[in-house]
């Protein structure tokens, strides 16, 4: 892979409307006052995508959106921060993507989520010549057309030469793992949190489940866990990746920026472990304010950021 990869992120594309803070819900038609309201583009494909066009990358997304004034309004954000977005299909009948996020002062935060036109996208409407030309793809939300469907997609880029990676917005049931299992034979870099490899595998630790998640295919599975950093395992190594100590503003979409920062990093030939670490800088990049855009930032802020912070003890 060269130094300024070409990045499709194909999959989930969501516009996220943030609120902060909110510690209740108003009773009846009771109002409340809030400090700030965001909208941004997000989701592991979309938000992945624009973190990405900051650190560089050349990033095409793919995926499907409505023709409403939501999907005008996310390929608009997409386009300011450079993404390509001319393979991001638009379905009359379906509407775009998109959840409501009310922060909590800690920055933790409930969702309220539309699948909207995400649903509506498979395998035959994926552009399969630009994967094949492509450095990297990054799959964000197999769930929604389904692991068989989903490998397709991955096999085509192996096929081609292309690294794969994948992530989700799926709930930590093993149901859901079912769901999706058959893609990850076809994935170089499986990018999910803890709750879900726990959750999927129903391992009794980290390191465990992660080491289930490469018995079922996976090259190397990075897992993100909050605060206490990121773990990496490989058939041949655990890693563990510590978080650096920053104030917490809003978590939505650090794990995006994670798989960013983590993509950007085998690009520039490092490590898994190592892609990491610039993942787990990037993403504190992110959690410092609302939504998956915040932060004015690019490879080079983000490389300093790394070698002067503070790290979290693991």
């Amino acid at each position: 892979m060269t130094t300024s990869p070409t990045v499709v992120t194909l999959g989930a594309h969501v516009l996220d409307t943030l609120v902060r803070h909110v510690e209740s819900i108003p009773e009846g038609q009771d109002g409340q006052l809030v400090d700030e309201i965001r909208v941004t583009a997000a989701g592991p494909a979309g938000g992945t995508a624009l973190v990405l066009a900051k650190l560089g990358a050349t990033v095409v997304s793919a995926g499907a959106i409505g023709t409403d004034a939501v999907g005008d309004q996310l390929l608009s954000l997409l386009q300011r921060d450079g993404v390509d977005t001319e393979h991001l299909v638009r379905r009359e009948d379906h509407q775009t993507s998109a959840s409501v996020l009310p922060i909590r002062p800690d920055g933790s935060r409930p969702a309220f989520h539309v699948i909207g036109a995400n649903g509506a996208y498979g395998a035959d409407d994926a552009p399969l010549d630009v994967i094949a030309a492509a450095d990297h793809l990054h799959l964000g939300g197999p769930e929604f057309m389904g692991g068989d469907a989903a490998a397709k997609i991955l096999a085509h880029a192996r096929d081609n030469g292309v690294t794969t990676s994948l992530d989700s917005l799926a709930p930590s049931d093993p149901g859901m793992f079912e769901w999706i299992a058959a893609a990850f034979p076809y994935v170089d870099h499986l990018l999910v949190n803890d709750e879900q490899a726990l959750g999927w595998t129903g391992a009794a630790d980290l390191e465990a489940a992660c080491r289930t998640l490469v018995e079922a295919g996976a090259g190397c599975v990075a897992v993100t866990a909050g605060a206490q950093g990121a773990v990496v395992v490989t058939a041949d190594e655990t890693v563990r990746v510590p978080a650096y100590d920053i104030e917490v503003v809003d978590t939505t979409g650090c794990g995006d920026a994670f798989s960013a920062g983590y993509i950007r990093g085998l690009a520039l030939g490092r490590t898994p472990a190592d892609a990491a670490k610039l993942g787990c800088a990037t993403a504190a990049q992110v959690a410092g304010g609302l939504g998956s855009d915040f932060g004015s930032f690019d490879l080079a802020s983000v490389e300093s950021f790394a070698a002067d912070a503070a790290l979290k003890e693991v």
